[in-house]
């Protein structure tokens, strides 16, 4: 495999989103292989005391990389947690050579192309979104994607429902809030000018409380404004699985990749709530109240149309040296 293309498919997976910029993950390339663990080193103990986070964080990052080799003319095949004895071994890639250059491309590929070009401008938006309604068809697509790498995504649009599901994200927030560490641990991860991690003060708001009917973790003060008051008319959708382990967190971080990318692709902003789901009470009354006890609540989605006004900036990343070892596997 050409080394340029495996590190440009690379640097485009750490383009994935992770719970507070903290790109918990490593990469360890071989001949024809390329193999994904967790960064331990940045884990965040209090936040995400049961590691879900990581492994949602780190399964976005491989849907990533699948797309990003798929755009350049590699076909991938993924082994999930295939060593018993090495649970920090996420996936192995086996890579192989994708059609001819000289060929017209698959639908397959052209999808692939278009969904790399989303990773560039896919953005965590945390702003309050207009009251334009996400399209119904819009919606359908966004279910699919996600049902196309083993999850289940539930809108919320019965008003009782998403009142159940705000309050339990703002008792979260609440507990959190209230644990030891807590807030030291996000004020060490938010808010700074520069630096390669971390969510900075460029993509936070100046004033989270209230924003987006309550919804929005508090983060060091940031420097985005908007409006003191006003409803979000954001369309929130809780994404679940059948199961609730670390094979289940990897595949439902791939499917919030899949379903954040194609509705970068529709035009739509998106932003992904873990808190919820990092306190247990929270994450219990989800399930029961929001999923009837069906489905084990993964994460929460808020999607919808953004306020105009310039685009947002990237998130800083990670030099690529630093989350990749080359091994002569």
């Amino acid at each position: 495999m050409d080394p340029r293309t495996v590190r440009s498919a690379l640097e485009l997976a750490t383009r994935a989103p992770s719970v507070h910029n903290s790109q918990p993950w490593r990469w360890r390339v071989g001949r024809r292989t390329i193999h994904l663990h967790p960064d331990l080193r940045r884990w965040l103990p209090v936040t995400d005391t049961e590691g879900r986070d990581i492994g949602l964080s780190c399964g976005a990052a491989l849907h990533h990389l699948t797309v990003a080799l798929g755009a350049l003319g590699l076909t991938t095949r993924v082994h999930r947690l295939p060593n018993p004895t090495e649970p920090d071994h996420f996936a192995a890639v086996e890579l192989g050579a994708g059609p001819p250059a000289d060929t017209d491309l698959a639908d397959a590929d052209l999808a692939d192309a278009d969904l790399a070009d989303a990773i560039v401008h896919r953005r965590t938006d945390r702003r309050r979104y207009t009251d334009w309604e996400v399209p119904d068809a819009f919606v359908t697509e966004l279910v699919a994607r996600a049902a196309d790498h083993g999850a289940l995504l539930r809108p919320v649009t019965d008003p009782a429902a998403r009142r159940r599901l705000v309050r339990a994200i703002e008792e979260a927030g609440r507990t959190q809030e209230a644990t030891e560490g807590y807030r030291t641990e996000t004020a060490l991860w938010s808010g700074a000018g520069t630096g390669t991690d971390g969510v900075p003060a460029g993509n936070l708001l100046a004033d989270p409380v209230g924003t987006g009917d309550g919804t929005a973790r508090r983060f060091a003060p940031g420097q985005l404004d908007q409006p003191a008051d006003g409803t979000d008319g954001a369309l929130l959708l809780v994404l679940g699985t059948t199961s609730d382990d670390a094979l289940s967190w990897l595949r439902a971080g791939e499917a919030m990749s899949a379903v954040l990318l194609h509705a970068t692709r529709l035009g739509l902003a998106g932003c992904p709530l873990s808190q919820p789901l990092e306190v247990p009470g929270t994450r219990i009354a989800v399930r029961d109240e929001i999923l009837g006890g069906t489905l084990v609540p993964q994460l929460v989605l808020r999607i919808g149309w953004a306020p105009s006004g310039p685009p947002l900036p990237a998130t800083p990343r990670r030099p690529v040296e630093d989350v990749v070892e080359t091994t002569a596997d």
